[in-house]
């Protein structure tokens, strides 16, 4: 009787510390309009937040949205290298609010995002669409649209990566795709539409702060398509933009390039593209800034220009 009673107490003990012990991390975390942040993210029993997903998910795997819903109530910070996406047909829609709609700020993660719906919570306080910040990161969204967020549709700063790929970026407050402080971006197959700049790098600190924008469409009543701009104050700062196989149309200025006083330089590269329909087919400005047309660049339809275009062969 004594060896049943003292086996029943190790059991009791056993399960007790089983169940102490935290849920172990899973590859891939459901969400669902009708699932539970109480839940463990399964399929059987998807979570509601994207908050409670990555908790659970495992340091490289992937969060589906099962359906159209909301799915955050406050900026996502995302810490580990994950892949967030809707299936195909759902709307995964994540909203600025009191900050970022998404944030990564953790040194040399992955993140991916696919198929999302990234917007503004009126009056709720958002700012950018996606903000990076973090060293060694890159962050890759495709086949997202980020529309009417108050400040920069994506943004990157340090040495980080963005990439924008068969997506949009429309009317949001500032630059569609933004990046400074040494980040590079790259637009593939996107669209800017009616922003008040399409895609922008700004050298403030040394190193190159770069942009690639290729096969895409900047277009509608903003002030500037591409620029790069190089602070005076960081003249080991270098700004580069290249463009290729694109369309800029009916804005201020198409192409924009300033390297500020004797500071750092500014370039601008120019590619097979269509530039029409702009007060400005390219602006260049500042003893340190250079815009270069590589060939096949069609430019007609615009006012004016200002500044030299610097006209080389193909490479």
């Amino acid at each position: 009787m004594r060896a049943s009673k003292s086996l029943q107490v190790l059991a009791v003990s056993f399960v007790a510390s089983l169940l102490a012990q935290p849920a172990h991390a899973i590859f891939r975390a459901y969400l669902a309009s009708d699932g539970s942040d109480a839940n463990p993210c399964t399929l059987v029993a998807p979570c509601r937040l994207l908050p409670a997903a990555l908790a659970a998910v495992d340091n490289g795997g992937q969060i589906w949205m099962l359906d159209s819903a909301n799915y955050n109530t406050g900026t996502v910070n995302i810490a580990k290298s994950v892949s967030i996406l809707a299936v195909p047909g759902a709307v995964g829609s994540v909203l600025a609010i009191a900050g970022p709609a998404i944030s990564v700020t953790t040194f040399g993660v992955k993140v991916s995002l696919r198929n999302l719906v990234i917007g503004n919570l009126p009056g709720g306080g958002g700012t950018d669409g996606v903000a990076v910040n973090a060293n060694e990161t890159t962050v890759a969204l495709e086949e997202c649209l980020i529309e009417n967020v108050p400040g920069r549709g994506v943004y990157a700063t340090n040495i980080s990566k963005v990439q924008l790929v068969d997506s949009t970026v429309r009317n949001v407050g500032d630059t569609g795709v933004f990046v400074e402080g040494g980040a590079n971006a790259v637009v593939s197959r996107s669209r800017l539409l009616s922003n008040p700049y399409g895609v922008g790098a700004t050298a403030n600190v040394s190193g190159i702060t770069r942009v690639v924008v290729t096969d895409s469409l900047i277009s509608g009543g903003g002030t500037t398509g591409v620029y790069a701009y190089a602070y005076d104050m960081a003249p080991t700062a270098y700004a580069r933009a290249v463009v290729t196989g694109s369309t800029i149309e009916g804005l201020v200025t198409a192409v924009y390039a300033d390297g500020a006083g004797s500071g750092g330089l500014a370039r601008l590269n120019l590619s097979g593209n269509t530039i029409s329909n702009n007060s400005y087919s390219y602006y260049q400005v500042g003893g340190y800034s250079v815009i270069v047309s590589y060939g096949h660049n069609q430019m007609s339809e615009n006012t004016t220009s200002l500044g030299t275009l610097t006209t080389l062969p193909m490479q």
